[in-house]
């Protein structure tokens, strides 16, 4: 998926979160979109890995792409260092959604991820698409769709 779909996808699932619970929601939902973008940062060519490039390049050349930042154990490595970093649930809860969003878009493209690094098994979802294609398009739309359908209740 490419990265505007990411940061939506981060964006939606965050937003949904948010309506269902009591963290703040602004926290929630930007929290979301910048974790939506970090499993990125092992592809050079990506949101992060243009901001970030000598980290993008070294973590590219040790795990290679859609690895060890696309599994699980990431996921929750990142989500313990934020708890050592901050006391804010918000911020650590709209992160770890969002990077998990971005592993769910990503394992309904062709080549999947790594869900389970070390294990070199490749998860894909029933369903897959191309990057960047028609198909992504409406994914696009329809994750527009669920954030504006949650955040009405934070704008109203």
């Amino acid at each position: 998926m490419t990265g505007k779909t990411h940061i939506m996808g981060g964006i939606a699932a965050a937003t949904a979160y948010a309506y269902y619970s009591n963290y703040d929601p602004t926290a929630l939902i930007i929290s979301g979109a910048i974790g939506s973008i970090i499993p990125d940062i092992c592809h050079g060519g990506s949101k992060i890995g243009r901001r970030f490039p000598i980290l993008s390049n070294i973590i590219n050349a040790i795990f290679g792409h859609r690895t060890i930042t696309h599994s699980l154990i990431f996921l929750v490595l990142i989500g313990y260092i934020l708890t050592l970093i901050t006391d804010n649930q918000s911020i650590i809860m709209g992160v770890v959604i969002g990077m998990a969003s971005h592993l769910i878009l990503d394992a309904c493209t062709k080549n999947g991820i790594k869900l389970l690094y070390p294990a070199s098994v490749t998860v894909r979802l029933p369903i897959t698409t191309r990057t960047g294609g028609m198909v992504e398009n409406i994914v696009l739309i329809a994750l527009t769709i669920v954030t504006i359908y949650f955040g009405k209740e934070f704008i109203l």
